[in-house]
């Protein structure tokens, strides 16, 4: 642990953004604001006019590990995490062994900490092995970290069980995680329903899918008294019914992820397969209706959607590839792009990707205040790159961003004081 001064820099504080210092001490921020003094035996970090921000809170990846260590370890994912500014991670329980024992969410949150640069928050199975028949022991996994229940890329199909997961979450306090596709209706798909889909000939899921999961289990939060949350939305028509149901108070939030605001449809191309995801990638009005979710608060946070696959995995005709996409390292740069373009602004984007996250999962994390953990990242908002699949930190290259010119460079991040990047 070091302590040091940040100098030359533009805090991004909960009062808004101004240019002044910043002083860590033990770990946690001691001070901030203009000119500050330099107390004896401190090291100076000139941030060159960059941009200091809390670091990122990434409420959804999956990291490999355990079963899938071939296509990303927690080691190599926390490289990647810290290349990109992320020293908080919500991580999904789609392992293998899936995350249904309490012993597992213990082993999750320990390997994060011996990384000693990203914090591992664990969610606990929503049904025993991810399988959608038995609810798993939600008291026991609770208990030992786990911060929601979520069946991650898998969808609760029976709307019997998702009463039942949301009654028994809601008696703890806790929030189900829905991946947002009706199950039935997505079955065999490998892009969203439409022209494009037709003319490459592939199996088509219908944008309504989604809608139809999201209005069944907001209205079974309704019934219950349960907490929803609605993964990696990409749909105006999903959008709509999650902002009515917020309206009416309604227990409901959501996110979503940079390839759903960036790209569309036509980025699948002839049959590229690191741009294919689940959900599927969709028209050009429904991204810019997730843009416009971003801008009116409607949508809660920016996760990455990290979903490391080896080459093997997305080296297949398309209707049999691994959907899904490498995130972590991209997640920054990509929002940031929005900012550029004028959909958001700084102080939006980095709310989506810190304050706001780090609120929903419960955190002491995701602002800039006296007291608070030294988890930092300092980026130059105008520093241009290009994202080339085989170079990017961590062990997942499946981007779809592959190619991509980005303004938008970390610079270095700071876990607990300690620099991690940079």
């Amino acid at each position: 642990m070091t302590d040091c001064l940040f100098v030359n820099v533009t805090l991004a504080a909960p009062d808004g953004f101004s240019v002044g210092d910043l002083l860590v001490l033990d770990g946690r921020i001691a001070d901030l604001g203009a000119g500050l003094g330099r107390p004896e035996g401190v090291d100076v970090v000139d941030g060159g006019g960059g941009i200091l921000c809390p670091g990122l809170v990434d409420i959804r990846a999956s990291l490999g590990e355990p079963g899938y260590e071939y296509r990303e370890t927690i080691v190599s994912a926390a490289q990647a995490a810290a290349a990109g500014g992320i020293t908080t991670i919500g991580v999904l329980p789609d392992s293998r062994p899936a995350i249904d024992d309490p012993a597992l969410v213990k082993l999750i949150i320990s390997r994060g900490e011996e990384t000693g640069s990203v914090t591992l928050v664990p969610y606990g199975a929503a049904t025993r092995g991810c399988a959608g028949e038995e609810l798993a022991e939600y008291g026991l996994l609770k208990a030992a970290g786990a911060a929601a229940f979520t069946d991650g890329r898998r969808s609760i199909a029976s709307a019997r069980l998702m009463r039942r997961a949301l009654s028994y979450a809601s008696g703890f306090g806790m929030r189900i995680i829905q991946h947002p596709e009706d199950a039935e209706l997505a079955e065999g798909g490998a892009a969203t329903e439409g022209a494009l889909a037709t003319i490459l000939g592939l199996p088509g899921i219908p944008a309504c899918a989604e809608a139809i999961c999201v209005a069944r289990d907001i209205r079974l939060a309704e019934l219950t008294g349960g907490a929803v949350h609605v993964a990696h939305v990409t749909t105006g028509e999903a959008l709509a019914l999650i902002r009515e149901a917020k309206d009416r108070g309604i227990a409901v939030t959501c996110d979503t992820a940079p390839p759903y605001f960036d790209l569309n449809e036509v980025a699948i191309g002839d049959f590229r397969t690191y741009a294919k995801f689940s959900p599927p990638l969709r028209a050009e009005a429904d991204r810019q209706a997730v843009l416009a979710g971003l801008a009116d608060g409607t949508i809660d946070a920016i996760a990455s959607d990290h979903q490391p696959r080896d080459a093997d995995d997305k080296r297949l005709p398309f209707a049999e590839a691994s959907a899904g996409g490498a995130g972590l390292a991209t997640l920054l740069a990509v929002t940031l792009a929005q900012v550029h373009g004028g959909f958001l602004s700084m102080e939006q984007a980095l709310a989506l990707l810190t304050a706001r996250p780090a609120a929903w999962l419960g955190v002491d994390a995701g602002v800039l205040r006296r007291g608070a953990p030294a988890d930092l990242c300092l980026f130059d908002p105008e520093k241009s790159w290009r994202v080339e699949a085989g170079k990017l930190p961590g062990k997942a290259q499946n981007t779809p961003f592959d190619g991509r010119p980005l303004e938008g460079k970390v610079r270095g991040t700071w876990k607990a004081g300690r620099r991690v990047f940079g």
